[in-house]
């Protein structure tokens, strides 16, 4: 099996997660995609793991929406573990390759407001709260198409969001999203003379949180990545994402108006192909640090990633 369809099987981890999807955290995790997006993978199955980790804060001056909470300042951390059981079909559709997985993650996040201005049963002016919540997301499934064509491949693809994560209105920190969402878009991956290049855009749509009734707008995203190959086994570059809100937040629960959010993030990547067994396996390490957010915490996480084939 060459590099490109072992590095493949990393690019099925279109996993999403987010804490809430008040305060300007939106359904799609940006930086979820980089290296060998698009290009086809091995049939079969496998079974990509992730494990995401970040850091984020905002001033105390800014206010967020959260769990039907009118808050001011916000810290996050967050350790999510993603596993996205894969298959990859050996016949051709639409003269593509398709894929189906269905993602779904464990672990905990822990929030803190400086102070609670409102609270969703109408108390105010607490301060200094602090939440955590541990357990499993919400069920991330994904259809995906892939074409393959010289140094060019491209792909389409559809992804859900079931809400049966752990989430509880009123507090702070949730794993789950407590609403639908379905995410649809593009992809592109470059790949010749030892370089690669990818992207993916998306645009998203939420459904309403019926328990804050709280309407997210629609969404897009863009996820891109670069790397040069030093050796057969081993790549390095940058990443980067940019998230912006296309149309406002609803419902009554938006108190803060339409309230749209966006960041931006650069950072370096690696990866590295390892033998396992008669196939190759591959690990890759991303750092992001974000800038420019605009209603929204913003900071650094990581992606630690791999893909185990199984020769099923």
């Amino acid at each position: 099996m060459n590099r490109m369809r072992i590095a493949a099987l990393c690019a099925s981890l279109l996993a999403s997660a987010a804490f809430a999807d008040e305060g300007g955290v939106s359904f799609w995790l940006p930086g979820q995609q980089s290296n060998f997006a698009a290009l086809p993978g091995a049939p079969g199955f496998s079974m990509p793991l992730m494990y995401y980790h970040a850091s984020v804060s905002s001033g105390s001056s800014k206010n967020f929406v959260t769990g039907g909470n009118l808050v001011a300042g916000l810290e996050a951390d967050a350790d999510l573990l993603f596993f996205v059981p894969t298959y990859t079909f050996k016949e051709p559709v639409a003269g593509g390759q398709a894929a189906l997985s269905l993602a779904w993650a464990v672990g905990q996040f822990k929030a803190t407001a400086s102070s609670i201005l409102t609270g969703r049963e109408g108390g105010s002016n607490e301060r200094g709260r602090t939440d955590k919540a541990s357990g499993g997301s919400d069920l991330y499934p994904l259809a995906s198409l892939k074409w393959h064509e010289g140094d060019s491949s491209t792909m389409a693809y559809v992804m859900g969001g079931i809400p049966v994560g752990v989430y509880q209105a009123g507090r702070l920190a949730n794993i789950g999203l407590n609403h639908a969402s379905i995410d649809g878009g593009f992809g592109y991956t470059y790949m010749a003379k030892g370089n690669e290049f990818s992207v993916v855009g998306g645009i998203t749509y939420n459904w309403e949180n019926d328990d804050t009734n709280y309407k997210n707008g629609v969404d897009s995203h863009v996820d891109f990545a670069f790397s040069h190959f030093f050796s057969p086994q081993l790549h390095a570059g940058v990443v980067g994402y940019a998230y912006y809100q296309l149309s406002g937040d609803s419902g009554s629960g938006a108190v803060l108006g339409d309230y749209k959010a966006r960041v931006y993030a650069l950072g370096p990547q690696v990866g590295y192909f390892f033998p396992m067994g008669k196939e190759k396996a591959y690990v890759s390490l991303r750092g992001y640090y974000e800038f420019n957010a605009q209603n929204r915490a913003d900071g650094w996480n990581t992606y630690l990633a791999a893909s185990i084939p199984l020769g099923l």
